[in-house]
């Protein structure tokens, strides 16, 4: 019986929302986060949204000793802690690694040479280590490309083409066999958590699942954080009275995932049988929404359709044109099905969201990343 569980990055919006479903469980929880100012704001203040039922402890996953005090005797670690940003990771590469690559070193090093009676590690990847999802070309047949070239992008050709024949491909489900080709340093290091969680637990024969999360929404979701997701991003600008600013042509595809569904898939990882230990698994719907749609919900439901979108025709470094889940695995191995609709979801969203005040930093962001030529 699972008696006390470690949630790192516990206080963020995921994480915040695991915890609950692990304290409603009759769990002793406790949460290990830094309350980083991007998220959190400059006073690191505990969010109101904190479950109270939990032991909260302030610090770092780059602090080894603190860290290693908050593992020794918990039974099970859900690792949430991470860096968070596609865009922000290429020009702050320092802080992404050290955070997230090394962060997972500390926690995995303890775990290696330590005395503890952690029995199952929970790890949070992300459909970032895919890079562009699977597609189809009807000539060649199914492809696992890498980038869009440069000269195509500078042509404002957004779709994906054959590498082979050249003719614009059709987005599929991307599953769990297809190619990592990681296009950021955030999804590289989300590669490298997934890697050496799995590869440290297979080796000290310790269980570990990871979770590869697709776009997640929801309610905490860091509204002022303008590298968070799309969601919270375009719902800051359109609180401020401001046009979401549209990569590309908008069109491009994601697999928006209620936050309720990533909690229900890391219950059911924590609940798994030994089929399910040292897999890795999409969470998402499989089903794939357009930014330029999701844009457009969130316009309605805020009651601001008198505001126009900003549609510069330009791109960002690291972005990826299509990808959306293929979740056989995870529905055969952990019986998940996902329970909310993205028209419903969202409604949700938006009551939460029209109580919010949201600092709109969303053109710095774009100032910062044009000044490092990441977007052009």
């Amino acid at each position: 019986m699972v008696e006390k569980v470690l949630v790192t990055g516990g206080a963020g919006f995921i994480g915040s929302h695991i915890v609950d479903a692990l304290v409603e469980k009759g769990l002793q929880v406790r949460v290990f986060d830094n309350l980083t100012p991007q998220v959190h704001g400059k006073e690191q203040k505990i969010p109101a949204y904190l479950n109270q039922n939990i032991e909260f402890i302030l610090g770092d996953v780059r602090d080894y000793y603190a860290l290693s005090k908050v593992l020794k005797d918990v039974d099970v670690v859900f690792h949430e802690a991470a860096a968070v940003g596609v865009g922000q990771s290429m020009y702050q590469i320092k802080q992404y690694v050290e955070t997230n690559t090394m962060g997972a070193a500390n926690l995995l090093h303890f775990v290696a040479n330590e005395k503890h009676k952690i029995r199952k590690m929970i790890v949070a990847s992300s459909m970032s280590v895919y890079g562009e999802g699977k597609y189809d070309c009807l000539k060649c047949g199914p492809s696992f490309p890498f980038l869009r070239p440069l000269a195509q992008l500078q042509k404002r050709q957004w779709e994906m083409r054959c590498e082979i024949c050249g003719e614009p491909m059709t987005p599929l489900p991307t599953d769990e066999k297809k190619p990592m080709y990681p296009t950021s340093i955030y999804a590289i290091t989300k590669r490298d958590h997934e890697e050496m969680f799995l590869a440290t637990g297979f080796a000290l024969r310790i269980p570990v699942i990871a979770l590869r999360y697709f776009n997640v929404y929801g309610t905490r979701q860091a509204l002022s954080n303008p590298y968070t997701g799309v969601c919270a991003i375009f719902s800051s600008r359109l609180l401020n009275g401001n046009a979401p600013v549209i990569f590309e042509n908008g069109l491009q595809t994601r697999d928006l995932t209620h936050v309720s569904d990533i909690v229900q898939a890391n219950m059911l990882a924590l609940e798994a049988g030994k089929q399910a230990d040292f897999q890795v698994f999409n969470v998402g719907t499989g089903k794939a929404l357009s930014v330029l749609d999701v844009a457009r919900a969130l316009q309605n439901l805020l009651g601001k359709t008198e505001i126009k979108f900003d549609l510069p025709n330009k791109f960002r470094a690291g972005d990826i044109r299509h990808c959306f889940a293929d979740i056989s695995k995870i529905k055969r191995i952990l019986n998940f099905s996902p329970k909310v609709d993205f028209n419903e979801g969202v409604k949700e969203l938006v009551k939460w969201v029209s109580l919010q005040q949201a600092e709109d930093r969303v053109i710095e962001a774009s100032r910062e990343m044009e000044n490092k030529k990441l977007i052009f």
